[in-house]
């Protein structure tokens, strides 16, 4: 029996068949063993032992010893659990932005954490020439942004303290938090006061203000954030009219998520 592999040299065949062999489990709505699974993939019996040991290995799928059958695993419906969130933020989140943009005139961005990272999953440019680089799927350390001090200010204790933990905070400008004390400090006025800034903590002449995203429980799940060069952002306008508009875009994404808070207690510098 012939392996199946890709039709041209830019696909890796191995990766392909193990596609494949998740489609398959995936369609079958239950548990699959070997000799099925070779059968229906038109594979050898040995490179799909291959695939299922590996994906099983990465937790992707789960092994019934008793029966010697596969299914897919937990980290499937996480990462589709993920997807199906990453949608939704965008569908609430997609007109706030542009009008947060349009308002501020200053680059806007959503991020989520990743770890000890944020990973910014929204972005609009900045309609001045002078602008910010960034991309969609850009990461950051998540001391060093706004973004990133607001979704480790809002974390259940456990989790943040799991986060810090040998944590070490690289320095990426003079003003970064680089001590524990001083960025545990920081969280808690974030939590205190409801919004984050940066000032030139993660590159120099660059600042933000980010405000929580929260779904219909509460969590935070995101934040947004409005960054432009200091020579625009600075001082009152960013803790002023700025940080007024990124909170109330934060509220209007959260409140199309469903978030209907009680009360909102704002915060003051």
């Amino acid at each position: 029996m012939t392996e199946r592999g890709g039709r041209d040299g830019s696909r890796l065949s191995s990766v392909q068949n193990a596609a494949r062999l998740l489609k398959e489990l995936g369609s079958a709505g239950g548990e699959l063993g070997v000799s099925e699974l070779s059968r229906r993939l038109g594979l050898g019996k040995s490179t799909v032992h291959r695939l299922l040991a590996t994906l099983t290995a990465e937790r992707i799928l789960e092994h019934d010893a008793a029966t010697g059958t596969y299914r897919l695993g937990l980290v499937v419906y996480e990462l589709g659990a993920r997807v199906s969130m990453h949608r939704v933020l965008h569908d609430a989140a997609t007109t706030v932005i542009e009008e947060l943009r349009n308002a501020t005139k200053e680059t806007v961005q959503i991020a989520v954490l990743d770890g000890r990272e944020v990973v910014y999953v929204e972005r609009l440019e900045s309609p001045h020439t002078l602008r910010l680089f960034g991309r969609i799927g850009h990461r950051m350390p998540a001391h060093s942004t706004s973004t990133g001090k607001v979704l480790l200010a809002y974390l259940p204790e456990e989790r943040l303290e799991v986060l810090l933990r040998q944590w070490r905070l690289e320095p990426l400008t003079p003003q970064t938090i680089t001590g524990q004390p001083q960025l545990r400090a920081e969280l808690a006025r974030v939590r205190a006061r409801g919004w984050a800034d940066n000032l030139g903590e993660s590159e120099a002449g660059v600042a933000s203000v980010a405000a929580p995203i929260r779904n219909a429980r509460g969590e935070v799940i995101a934040a947004v954030s409005a960054a432009g060069p200091t020579m625009r952002v600075n001082g009152d306008s960013l803790r002023g009219f700025f940080r007024a508009s990124v909170v109330n875009a934060g509220d209007a994404i959260s409140a199309r998520l469903g978030h209907r808070p009680d009360r909102r207690v704002r915060g003051a510098s």
